[in-house]
């Protein structure tokens, strides 16, 4: 039973109890240290993951030899390599715990029989792609549009339990600054 899970994908389509024990069957729970990997650069990205309680983050390794953050998800967020799941190539991207996180897991081997049994969870993974392609959209429009330090302001004013629970190194990561100016925007404060 994974109740975090349920209540969310209540928020947008419904859910029997039958329905609930359809979906228990195609999930997976895990525990995950602080710093554990899910996905490697290399690894074919095979499943899904809800953040049931925790924090991830999604990165790359640039040109610098510098890890460069696109994606955070904390409590209630999914977070996973849709190129890599979707195409069963190898990711880019690396996939980490920054502290220790309780994870639910959609195996890619049995998601469309999920979806052929509980057909409203097309409709609630549509949902949530397309709010997150319309925050990836403005996340970019605002890195374009904003300066440093008002992009900076309006991530912490926006999201405080990124400030709250994620490193300021990774902070800077993610708004593509670096960890001396966020610590100098910070001071400011």
């Amino acid at each position: 039973m994974h109740p975090n899970l349920i209540e969310h994908i209540k928020k947008f389509v419904d859910l029997d109890e039958n329905e609930v024990q359809v979906l228990n069957r195609y999930t997976k729970s895990h525990s995950f240290r602080k710093k554990d990997i899910l996905l490697s650069n290399g690894q074919v990205c095979r499943s899904l993951y809800f953040v049931d309680k925790g924090c991830l983050r999604m990165y790359f390794i640039n040109s610098k030899s510098t890890e460069q953050i696109t994606q955070f998800a904390l409590d209630g967020w999914w977070l996973t390599d849709f190129f890599s799941f979707m195409d069963n190539k190898p990711s880019e991207y690396y996939i980490q715990t920054i502290e220790p996180s309780e994870i639910i897991s959609i195996d890619f081997h049995v998601f469309d029989n999920l979806l052929k049994e509980l057909p409203q969870l097309e409709r609630y993974f549509r949902i949530i792609m397309q709010k997150n392609l319309a925050a990836s959209q403005l996340r970019i429009k605002y890195l374009y549009q904003m300066s440093k330090e008002e992009f900076y302001d309006h991530f912490t004013t926006s999201f405080p339990d990124f400030v709250q629970r994620v490193p300021q190194y990774m902070v800077a990561s993610y708004l593509g600054l670096t960890p001396e100016y966020v610590s100098e925007l910070r001071k400011r404060k």
